[in-house]
């Protein structure tokens, strides 16, 4: 067995005993557990995922202190309103497969939202005991019982009879392949359209593989395959094909190319060699694969900085020290209180030897010989009034620059949405002006019969976000095409 596959789940275990009397203080007697992680040192030579899942009776245990509220707040809390108390009691009975049923039933890829979800920001966060003590650990429980479903060979996939209808996907992310999921499951020919010779968008090119194992994902496209999805892999629309042929060839299109366009990087020195954007540093760090092709971007025995406070310049620092650098520094002009990133990605990076420079402003880029990267000189900042998003607004302080060796460069400022180019099409996509596609409360653009959904729409979020929009465009694409079914007939 590959060594980042999950492995089986242990053989059961005896819990330990669960208060009889009243379940409800459960959580007061049992203490929280976190998932068990692989210690630094270990974990920074080599790209497998850092956690690893309770056994039977741990997560048994840290299930029962859900105290089943009768007004659940950790659904309200989740994006896909996941019906977690139900599958929190019935982990804590030992039942694991029914509650993985339950997970499946509002979620198309709960194993990876498992993993992925900033659970802190969500659902952890909504759980009422978080006024109290430690929040039910939900991620945790939930990549538990679907994991223990996958090696119990509990997930079905049953192919359905066509019902005549054919939708085409463009884009094979988190969204696309949630579209392709609800809807072949309702009996349409489903096939996805990728521009990339690799399956899984974003979940394989923007999420490295020490939080997400690739295998995870390879998984669940060979689900999609056996439920009948089809693959094209390598055509891009507006270059191999155009809407218009998609949407003559298909009954309905569902878009969900996600927005990868890296912010640019607007300082004095922009043009020097050593400098790279996130993305790209990302795909071919962890993306193993001849079909790969980026040129290389050496960090070994190098001195790496990475610009940007988010979830992605976390990914870059932790990637550039697993493949060799002598140090990675993150320069953000916030402080940590103000950082968009995840707290826990952050004390990952910390333990894994990653160093900040907080409220710090890039302003120039200073070159060495032949024109690489030598430093960047920033300068110290300080937090005035909240801007129009409520965050603290950065402005510099006067005389305070200084400089931050680096060999490389990192951007990770962000991503705008993708343009879409669609080819030969008569009447364009309706975008608004950060370039983002608009669309009506089902998910449908301007065009009838065209569906999106996902960061193309609400530009960078969360990949439970993409799973939500594509649910909800699934139900439009059935909406508009029962209705039009009628019409016709």
């Amino acid at each position: 067995m590959p060594p980042n596959h999950p492995d089986p789940l242990p053989a059961p275990a005896v819990p330990p005993p669960i208060p009889a009397d009243n379940p409800k203080y459960a959580w007061a007697e049992i203490p929280a557990m976190t998932a068990p992680k692989r210690e630094a040192a270990e974990r920074i030579s080599d790209f497998a995922e850092i956690y690893g899942c309770y056994d039977e009776a741990a997560v048994r245990a840290q299930a029962s202190r859900c105290i089943q509220c009768p007004d659940p707040l950790c659904r309200q809390g989740c994006a896909l309103t996941n019906r977690i108390p139900e599958w929190l009691a019935l982990a804590a009975r030992g039942d694991f497969l029914a509650a993985a049923e339950i997970s499946r039933s509002t979620s198309n890829l709960p194993e990876i939202c498992a993993r992925v979800c900033p659970q802190e920001k969500l659902c952890e966060s909504a759980c009422i005991l978080s006024a109290r003590t430690d929040p039910v650990a939900i991620g945790a429980i939930e990549r538990f019982i679907n994991d223990y479903a996958f090696a119990h060979g509990a997930v079905e996939v049953t192919p359905v009879p066509s019902n005549g209808f054919r939708v085409a996907i463009v884009g094979s992310g988190p969204g696309g392949m949630t579209c392709a999921d609800e809807l072949a499951q309702a009996g349409y020919e489903v096939t996805i359209y990728e521009s990339q010779m690799i399956p899984g968008g974003l979940l394989v090119n923007g999420i490295p593989a020490f939080k997400l194992d690739k295998q995870i994902v390879e998984r669940r496209i060979d689900l999609l395959t056996k439920r009948g999805v089809k693959f094209r892999l390598g055509v891009e629309i507006g270059r191999d094909t155009s809407l218009d042929q998609l949407r003559h060839d298909h009954d309905a299109v569902f878009l969900s190319f996600g927005a990868q366009r890296p912010k640019p990087l607007d300082l004095p020195g922009a043009e020097l060699t050593g400098i790279a954007a996130a993305l790209p540093f990302l795909i071919q760090k962890n993306v193993k694969s001849p079909l790969v092709d980026i040129p290389p971007i050496e960090v070994t025995g190098k001195s790496v900085a990475v610009l940007g406070g988010g979830d992605t310049a976390m990914d870059c620092l932790r990637t550039a020290l697993r493949s060799g650098a002598r140090e990675a520094v993150c320069i953000y002009r916030r402080d940590l209180a103000n950082m968009p990133g995840s707290r826990k990605e952050y004390a990952n990076a910390i333990e894994e030897g990653a160093r900040f420079e907080f409220l710090a402003n890039p302003v120039e880029i200073i070159p060495g010989p032949g024109g690489a990267v030598t430093a960047v000189r920033c300068r110290r900042m300080e937090l005035g009034a909240p801007d129009a998003s409520g965050r603290r607004s950065p402005r510099p302080v006067a005389g305070s620059d200084f400089v931050v060796p680096a060999d490389i460069l990192i951007v990770a400022y962000g991503f705008d949405p993708t343009p879409f180019v669609s080819g030969n099409d008569a009447t364009p996509l309706a975008t608004d002006r950060w370039g983002s596609i608009k669309i009506d409360g089902n998910q449908m653009t301007n065009l009838p019969g065209v569906f999106c959904g996902g960061d193309s729409v609400r530009g960078p979020s969360l990949v439970v976000h993409a799973v939500r929009d594509a649910r909800k465009a699934a139900q439009g694409i059935h909406s508009y095409l029962k209705a039009r079914t009628k019409v016709e007939s």
